[in-house]
């Protein structure tokens, strides 16, 4: 969604923002901006565009001093990506200024009521109504605290807000509901941010804001109080790893950076959950009368996360023989689930904030469901609010467009998929020890498959001209397909669909036409055969077939191919993990080519806050 950093301390403000500001372009990047407190005045800077462009606007910050001070970079939902859109927004009157991640439901209600108390609007944005709003309730209270804890009980909705009032210059205010918000203590100075990747360069000492907490910021310290304003304590978390994790250290992009990390993320996913050739759980806790009471599993995400519920699906349901379903997110809660005491949810989500997911979780708990979350972010609200949570240990992804996370969320599914199957009695002595030393392999196979770059700058500088791709696939092949069409639509946007390969002939092959490039993914053994024979059906059409097999397919899937990337073998459940990597490979250098902003593809952001 947006982005959003503060900083109240002893030295000028403007370029501690922008530096976090650049750490958080990932999350917004269609306006930015900053404002500062000085001399009992309120001064801010705002433009479209990117954080490049504010940052010349200001100097670097030298054309707004001022040691207490917030910045934004904005994903627009109400109103374009204008000047006047942008944040920070001050409030009619002048006095307070605000910044907002979130979507603030019941705006036009609000804003109707501000403007029969004479309140003015310069805007579009929902994010006026709620300084607006906090200004009312100052006007009325005198207080600033006060003031915001009126305002956060009448806002429906989801929002993170940094505030700023000219009356209480040393101080910043914070408060949230469902949209992330983490606060920094520092050395001569304290810091809030909407991710900790912009905070980790001055401090590794972070608060969590939960909701209904309002925060006060100064140079000398933080205070936290509750929603009736009530001081409370609170512990800091340290952060762990290390600023280099969220700088692009030498390579051209994130994304190609995140791609030749997943070996090593990989690693350290499983790494902690293995013993003695053995899946070890003990983080989670789950009884195991529990595990063997489960009749039906439902997978929840969103974007890449549910198609690593597709490939988790055909899994769970082959391996530990349970019935299962991957759910777009989005859908579930509108879907009337069959759900009971019985049914385990499992949410997937890179940040443990997508909005969606929040809802679908709330749905299966209020329905019985017992729910487990794979996720990043220690201490996101999803980890928190669910039953038992895995972390996938990756790092910070700072690409819009997911690999490292998919990787380590699908290794950790493995995981669990294994621990469910030896606890039920589903899976061999033989069968289980086969997956286990394949996945103390994967690591050492992942890295083969992305240390050839240059295969795959070849291909994209074939292929980079196409308009329209289409990705076939049967069972996991079909799962990764999924995932290889959305990451070309994201990153290089070229029109791209993934289609089971068997479906190919009940429509969608009536749009393949001469020169049509199909990617036919084929590494499932047991039906290599028949994407092969889909594929053949498309190439008798006119369309160039790309294929991506293992090495033990390459004999069949070569000769109706015009090109072929292989993979290592490896056992069928973990074959997504190797498939995956040329798909990754493939979309970022076809988008290379085409010219794209990869890291930062347009109309999307990272995190997605808001429903």
């Amino acid at each position: 969604m947006c982005g959003i950093v503060g900083y109240a301390g002893g030295e000028d403000a403007v370029p501690i923002l922008l530096d976090g500001l650049y750490k958080l372009e990932y999350r917004g990047y269609d306006s930015a901006g900053v404002a500062v407190c000085r001399d009992g005045h309120l001064r801010l800077a705002k433009t479209k565009g990117y954080v490049r462009e504010l940052d010349r606007i200001v100097d670097g910050g030298r054309l707004l001093p001022g040691a207490v001070g917030l910045g934004h970079t904005r994903w627009a939902t109400h109103g374009r990506p204008t000047d006047s859109n942008a944040h920070p927004h001050i409030s009619h009157g002048g006095k307070i200024a605000v910044v907002h991640n979130g979507i603030i439901e019941n705006y036009a209600k609000l804003r109707e009521y501000l403007v029969g108390k004479g309140f003015e609007f310069g805007s579009e944005t929902d994010t006026e109504v709620a300084v607006n709003l906090i200004q009312h309730y100052y006007n009325k209270h005198g207080e600033i605290l006060r003031a915001v804890a009126s305002a956060a009980r009448r806002m429906e909705g989801s929002y993170a807000l940094g505030i700023l009032c000219e009356d209480c210059p040393d101080m910043l205010i914070a408060t949230r509901r469902e949209s992330p918000l983490v606060l920094g203590v520092g050395d001569g100075g304290n810091f809030l941010a909407s991710d900790v990747a912009a905070l980790i360069k001055y401090t590794r000492d972070v608060y969590t804001l939960e909701d209904g907490e309002i925060a006060v910021l100064s140079e000398s310290g933080v205070t936290v109080y509750n929603g009736d304003l009530e001081m409370i304590t609170k512990t800091p978390e340290r952060v762990d790893w290390d600023i280099s994790a969220a700088e692009k250290g030498g390579f051209e992009h994130f994304m190609i950076k995140e791609i030749m990390e997943q070996p090593d993320a990989v690693a350290k996913t499983v790494s902690p959950r293995v013993a003695d050739g053995r899946v070890t759980l003990d983080e989670l806790g789950i009884p195991d009368e529990y595990v063997m009471g489960v009749t039906k599993i439902y997978i929840v995400g969103c974007g890449t996360a549910s198609y690593v519920g597709v490939a988790a699906k055909y899994n769970f349901e082959k391996y530990a023989k349970i019935p299962a379903e991957s759910v777009v997110a989005s859908e579930f809660r509108y879907s009337s689930p069959m759900i009971d005491e019985h049914t385990l949810v499992i949410c997937i989500s890179q940040s443990g904030a997508t909005a969606d997911t929040i809802a679908a979780m709330r749905e299966a708990k209020r329905l019985g469901a017992k729910v487990l979350s794979i996720v990043n972010v220690v201490g996101s609200v999803i980890a928190r609010e669910s039953d038992w949570a895995l972390y996938t240990w990756a790092g910070p992804e700072i690409c819009v467009a997911s690999t490292k996370a998919y990787s380590t969320q699908l290794v950790l599914t493995y995981l669990l998929t294994l621990y469910f199957a030896e606890k039920r009695g589903a899976i061999s002595a033989g069968e289980y020890e086969s997956v286990m030393r394949e996945i103390s392999l994967l690591p050492e196979k992942m890295a083969s498959v992305v240390k050839d770059r240059e295969t795959y700058q070849y291909l994209a500088s074939i292929y980079f001209n196409n308009e329209d791709i289409f990705f076939i696939g049967r069972n996991i092949d079909y799962a990764l397909s999924l995932e290889g069409a959305l990451k070309l639509n994201e990153i290089s946007y070229i029109h791209s669909e993934a289609y089971a390969a068997g479906e190919l002939k009940h429509g969608p092959i009536a749009l393949v036409t001469e020169g049509t490039l199909v990617v036919a993914v084929a590494t499932y053994g047991k039906l290599i055969g028949k994407t092969v024979s889909n594929a053949v059906e498309t190439r008798s059409r006119g369309a160039r077939v790309l294929s991506v097999t293992t090495q033990s397919g390459a004999d069949i899937v070569g000769g109706v191919s015009d090109r072929m990337i292989t993979v290592p073998d490896t056992h069928d459940m973990l074959l997504p993990s190797l498939g995956v990597l040329p798909l990754q490979l493939f979309a970022y250098y076809m988008a290379l080519m085409r010219g794209c902003p990869i890291d930062k593809p347009r109309n999307l952001a990272k995190s997605v806050t808001v429903e």
